[in-house]
């Protein structure tokens, strides 16, 4: 038997206002003041002095605000790569994402594309990546996704969504600061706080679960029940917990899978865009056959919040849309195994997964 032996974030700080520390702990990485820091901010912080005015800007240091709109693309960390590139002659010190799972994936990916040639959608699939990224930041600003912990980066690239899974990806330093999480809208809050509840179902319920995923995922679990279930909670201790949430449950996959909420949910955001924590809700929602339980509870929990998920999303499609997403979705073969097992191909046919996208 052979063990993976996985990276894990070297550094990380925890604490309401700790963002302020991030200049004193970027600073030791500048290796000169020609190479800058580019710090990557998802747009919607754009004109608000509480966040920008602390983002510690030096020499020819540059920011760059993001849209998150829409999933991140392969084209997209190109673009940035080579924008980059062309505006400094010194390799940066290192890349800082600032935002959500789309901001965080693609400071991942344009770190390692800083020292890895050619394009990204070359590197989509399981350790691809030749070279060490260079030195990157991530900054969650809300919470659930785990892209601050895991090993990938998830991207839409020309012919498929899959992550740049890798051990150069993760990041070197994390700042956990629930504080910077106190603006995101309700629907989004609920939103990717499922995506970590959906990562524990799945993880806590997949053939490749073991001590060590099981450990983080039931933390992760309890802590996603204090705080969509429970809610006796202040504002602040919520933020807290979720931030928390979210680091557990990206740690309970990284040493094992997630299931048919995400290979779905590839498939929907592959061909119509869609939002990674609302796809994984639209999917999850009809998976009652696979995660009885899971399911059971999500919908309690969606109609204690009063959310309402889009319906329909699937009805004009054409077959051969349909069938984009099912390749996508057949794709993931990592997930389907820890889904169902090593016989999966024989339960999960194309009719089956058709029947499913139907209902959404």
């Amino acid at each position: 038997m052979n063990y993976k032996n996985y990276p894990m974030v070297s550094r990380v700080v925890f604490g309401r206002g700790s963002f302020n520390q991030l200049g004193d702990i970027i600073s030791p990485k500048r290796k000169n003041i020609k190479a800058p820091f580019i710090f990557l901010v998802d747009d919607v912080f754009k004109g608000n002095s509480w966040l920008t005015s602390r983002i510690p800007i030096a020499y020819n240091d540059q920011l760059l605000y993001i849209s998150a709109e829409e999933e991140p693309k392969t084209s997209q960390v190109d673009e940035l790569v080579e924008q980059i590139i062309l505006s400094h002659k010194d390799r940066p010190s290192g890349i800082i994402g600032i935002g959500g799972g789309t901001i965080l994936d693609l400071a991942k990916a344009v770190a390692i594309l800083l020292t890895n040639e050619g394009e990204a959608k070359n590197y989509q699939g399981w350790d691809l990546v030749k070279m060490p990224a260079i030195y990157h930041v991530g900054v969650p600003t809300i919470s659930g996704t785990g892209a601050e912990v895991s090993r990938t980066t998830v991207l839409t690239g020309p012919d498929k969504k899959l992550g740049i899974n890798s051990d150069y990806t993760p990041f070197d330093q994390v700042i956990l600061d629930p504080e910077l999480a106190k603006d995101v809208p309700k629907n989004q809050w609920f939103y990717t706080g499922m995506d970590c509840y959906i990562h524990c179902i799945e993880s806590l319920n997949g053939t490749y679960l073991n001590a060590f995923s099981q450990s983080y995922g039931e933390k992760a679990y309890q802590l996603c029940l204090e705080i969509f279930v429970e809610d006796n909670l202040t504002e602040e201790e919520s933020q807290d917990k979720l931030m928390m949430a979210s680091w557990h449950g990206g740690m309970s996959i990284a040493y094992s899978q997630v299931g048919v909420a995400h290979a779905m949910s590839y498939g929907l955001s592959y061909l119509l865009g869609t939002k990674h924590g609302i796809g994984n809700c639209i999917v999850f929602d009809h998976l009652e056959e696979f995660y009885p339980d899971g399911v059971k509870l999500f919908k309690q929990m969606k109609q204690k919040h009063n959310i309402k998920l889009p319906q329909g999303l699937c009805d004009n499609l054409s077959d051969e849309e349909f069938d984009i997403m099912i390749d996508v979705a057949l794709s993931l073969e990592p997930l389907w195994i820890n889904a169902v097992g090593k016989n999966w191909k024989q339960i999960i046919t194309r009719d089956k997964l058709k029947g499913l996208y139907q209902k959404m």
